[in-house]
């Protein structure tokens, strides 16, 4: 079982590579598309899908529990994908969500911005000015989106196994080249490694989810880690009496664990809907 992210600049031919690979290998493709049915799916309004297509969010969209929300929606998608094993995931900072996978193979695609200019062009009867603006827009939504949600620069080469210069790479060359690194990197012990982190991970995000959406909890920035037998919470609240509620519950959802907290209390710390 292995899992497959992919990042990839406009007009990288990622799309096209991730589908190709996921065909050779017989895994599943999850596009945007799919990310963004299964977090409407799982209870997220469509109509504030807008607001966070890999950019960053406006004031009103960043504010502390309207990005929440949005965010444990995103993880919860993406590691319920990611549970169901041999899979292919493109974009919504799968690669960063999914950090902790020792099965989790990345790749980042780029070209040169000649080759980019051409190929947008020709997509869509375009001149250079809107084919180049494209280009920018594209860049500045993606860096916004990972810096805001996941405080990472998503350019940096050192974030993946591997960068692909599709300048100078065909779809199917490049889908080999990720084939062959696959199969060589993911290990049996890999598998039954990053079998049992995505349960740990998909157990924490549904407990997060129970305390946030079930049960009102009001934390905000909730994170739940699974470590050596226990559950740490984290997170920031205005009250002892809030961190008391959430273990309480969390010892009742998963008795079988230890519950420890770590939420921080700032008693005027405000927030808005």
């Amino acid at each position: 079982m292995a899992v497959i992210t992919m990042a990839r600049q406009v007009a990288a031919l990622g799309d096209e590579i991730s589908a190709e690979v996921a065909r050779k290998l017989k895994y599943t493709f999850v596009d945007r598309k799919e990310i963004e049915r299964k977090i409407v799916e799982l209870g997220f309004p469509e109509s504030k899908l807008e607001k966070y297509d890999e950019r960053k969010p406006g004031f009103f969209a960043s504010l502390a529990n309207a990005r929440d929300e949005y965010l444990d929606y995103l993880l919860t998608a993406i590691l319920g994908v990611a549970a169901e094993g041999n899979c292919v995931l493109i974009g919504r900072g799968a690669r960063f969500i999914l950090d902790e996978l020792p099965n989790l193979v990345s790749f980042r695609f780029v070209a040169d911005d000649k080759t980019r200019l051409e190929r947008l062009k020709k997509e869509f009867d375009w001149n250079d000015k809107q084919a180049q603006a494209r280009i920018d827009e594209s860049e500045t939504n993606r860096l916004g989106f990972h810096k805001s949600f996941f405080n990472i620069n998503p350019h940096d080469p050192s974030h993946y196994h591997m960068t692909i210069n599709t300048s100078l790479m065909d779809v199917d060359a490049a889908s080999d080249v990720i084939v062959d690194v696959v199969k060589k990197f993911i290990t049996p012990e890999k598998e039954e490694q990053g079998k049992k982190k995505i349960q740990e991970l998909l157990m924490a995000q549904n407990l997060v989810n129970s305390l946030v959406f079930e049960h009102k909890v009001n934390i905000n920035f909730l994170h739940a880690v699974v470590n050596n037998g226990k559950i740490i919470l984290q997170g920031v609240a205005d009250s002892n009496a809030i961190v008391e509620k959430a273990l309480i519950l969390a010892r009742k959802l998963h008795p079988e664990y230890e519950i420890e907290s770590v939420i921080s209390v700032v008693q005027d710390f405000k927030t808005y809907q």
